[in-house]
This record gives structure tokens, C-alpha cells and sequence, in this order.
């Protein structure tokens, strides 16, 4: 039995919200409490901040840091976010980032001492893998545009880590990359980071289970009388897992697409408009053009400012709670 989040208490009726991402996802570990998520974090948090300040970061800028990526959320507090910090400091935050949004299960894990198990996550190892390959066609496209290849590397790595992970820092102008490279980015930010993580996005959850139930139908298609069940971590996904999944993708692309629609309405370009959503809904940060990682968001009209702050909202509670709120049931006395 999944634990509930009691989102709020109207009168009489008192409404409760399953975690969104836990659902069905995080059901094959059943083994964590709240208690221990927190200790993992704040340990790799202090971690963090010890490296930071091995790297002669200010006390107040390493705490900034360190609260920032462990929340994987924020945007940097200097003007040029973290171009103007060292390449160890952009390394040991890179790493974080990246270690922030992997399924906190996996380090209970690995406490345990259950090496084995947590190398068997899917989810796990299909996040590490995305990020290897973004980083290496990344790496790749923008090589030209640097001095060395440690450099295209690092920044490649930084972005990279920054966009999946939803954390918002920047490390330069990545607006004035490729198409590619940029494009990759814009598809990193839809990903997201794991289930059980700090992270946003879609999660790399919902894409395993996505793809793991596309496969099925079309088993299914080419042999009607096979049975090919869907597994995920060697467990079966049952049909509530996949039904809470597709709804959760159907309501977000709903979402996306309304308020695609509406910021349009300011006359901007299409790539400003789309990456903004983007940004807000899956919580990143910046996106691209107007809203490029060296511009921010005070080009855009009131009303498209709220419609960029209910994405946020919706994008970090995991979109149901804040749809709850529209029915009429939710605020009908019983």
C-alpha cells in the first residue's frame, strides 16, 4: 500500500492525492520511509557543500549551491549563473546534480548493502544512459566551439545534468549552441529525472513504461493469442500502473498544448513560447531565445505569467492535485 499525501481539508471533506510518481512506479522497492530519503539527502547535501568549500566557494554561495541542486531547483544566484566559478566547482556541482536525480531507493540500497538490486533498477540505468549519450553527441556537436575537448566536456556535461536533473543552473549561453545540441536539450527537459528524486519532468519512469507497454500492443497486434506481459525491475506492470501512466502523459500534453496556446498570444516566436512551457512545466528554468538561460521571464504579459506559474505549480505537484482544485466536487460540502 502506497502512502497518500493529504493535500488539504475542505469543511467536511477531507481530499486526499496518491503520490503521482510513485504509483505503481516505486512499488518495486517498498522499502522506504520518509525519514530515510531525508537522512540521504541531507548527507549527500553536506557532501556537497564540503566539496564546495574545498573548492575556497564562499561559506553563504557553497550553502546556496548545495540547497539549490539538492532541491534540483533554482536558478543560480549570480547574473551569469555558474560561467564565472571554476571548472571544479562546475564539476562537483555537474556530479550532484546528477547524483540528486537518481531514484533515492537506489542509495537505500546500496546502504543495505544490496549492490545487485540497485544496479538492477531500469529506471536507474536507463537515466544514467540518456545522459551519457546527450552528453556525448553534445560534446561532439560543440567541440568547434571551444578550446579543448575537456572544456566542451564540462560544459556539455553541466547542461546536460542542469536539464534532466530540472535543476535551472547554467554554466554558459547554451541559446548560442547548434540546433542540435539545443534540441537535445529541449528533449531532456520533457524526460526529467527519476521517480523517488527531487527531480521533475515526466520522469524516466513513465517513458520505461511507456515504451514497455508500446512493445506489448504491438506483440500483441502481430500474435493475438501471445501473451506478452509487461515487465519493469522483472515485475509485472499491472493494468493500473499503465492506466494512471497514460493518463498522467494525456494530461500533461493537454496542459502543455492549452497553455502553448494561450502564451502565444504575446506575438513572441514559437521557440521562446515553446520552451518557456517547457521550462516552467517540467520546472527547469530556462529555456530558449527570450527565455534563454542569459534572458528571463519579464518579457511575457500578466496573463501569460500566470499561465507560466500554474504550470510550475501543476509541473511540481505532479499536475493531479492542482487539476483536483478545478472540480466542483473538491470544494462541495458534504
Amino acid at each position: 500500500m502506497q502512502p497518500e499525501l493529504l493535500l488539504f481539508d475542505i469543511g467536511n471533506t477531507c481530499i486526499k492525492v496518491g503520490l503521482a510518481d510513485s504509483r505503481g512506479v516505486m512499488t518495486s522497492y517498498n522499502l522506504r520511509t520518509d525519514p530515510a530519503q531525508t537522512s540521504d539527502s541531507l548527507g549527500l547535501t553536506l557532501l556537497e557543500l564540503l566539496f564546495l568549500l574545498a573548492g575556497r566557494m564562499p561559506l553563504f554561495e557553497a550553502l546556496l549551491t548545495a540547497f539549490g541542486t539538492a532541491g534540483t531547483g533554482g536558478f543560480g544566484f549570480r547574473n551569469d549563473s555558474f560561467a564565472g566559478f571554476s571548472p571544479y566547482i562546475q564539476w562537483v556541482v555537474t556530479i550532484f546534480m546528477i547524483l540528486f536525480g537518481v531514484n533515492f531507493n537506489a542509495y537505500f540500497l546500496l546502504l543495505m548493502r544490496k549492490f545487485r538490486r540497485a544496479a538492477a533498477s531500469e529506471e536507474v540505468r536507463g537515466y544514467f544512459v540518456v545522459i551519457v549519450v546527450a552528453v556525448g553527441i553534445i560534446t561532439a556537436n560543440i567541440y568547434s566551439m571551444y578550446n579543448s575537448f575537456g572544456e566542451a566536456l564540462r560544459q556539455a556535461a553541466f547542461q546536460v545534468g542542469s536539464i534532466i536533473t530540472t535543476t535551472g543552473f547554467s554554466s554558459c549561453d547554451f541559446d548560442l549552441w547548434p540546433t542540435l545540441s539545443k534540441e537535445i536539450l529541449v528533449m531532456l527537459m520533457f524526460i526529467g529525472a527519476c521517480a523517488g528524486s527531487t527531480g521533475g519532468g515526466i520522469k524516466v519512469s513513465r517513458f520505461l513504461i511507456l515504451g514497455k507497454t508500446l512493445a506489448k500492443e504491438l506483440k500483441t497486434a502481430l500474435h493475438p493469442q501471445v501473451v506478452a506481459p509487461a515487465r519493469m525491475d522483472g515485475k509485472l506492470l499491472n493494468h493500473e500502473t499503465i492506466r494512471t501512466t497514460n493518463v498522467f502523459v494525456a494530461a500533461y500534453i493537454f496542459i502543455f498544448a492549452a497553455s502553448f496556446f494561450l502564451i502565444s498570444l504575446n506575438g513572441f516566436d514559437m521557440v521562446t513560447n515553446f520552451t518557456a512551457v517547457a521550462a516552467t512545466l517540467n520546472n527547469i528554468g530556462p529555456g530558449l531565445e527570450m527565455a534563454g538561460p542569459m534572458q528571463n521571464f519579464g518579457c511575457f504579459a500578466d496573463p501569460a505569467k500566470l499561465v507560466l506559474i500554474f504550470d510550475m505549480l501543476a509541473g511540481r505537484l505532479e499536475i493531479f492535485p492542482m487539476l483536483v482544485l478545478f472540480m466542483p466536487d473538491t470544494w462541495r460540502r458534504f
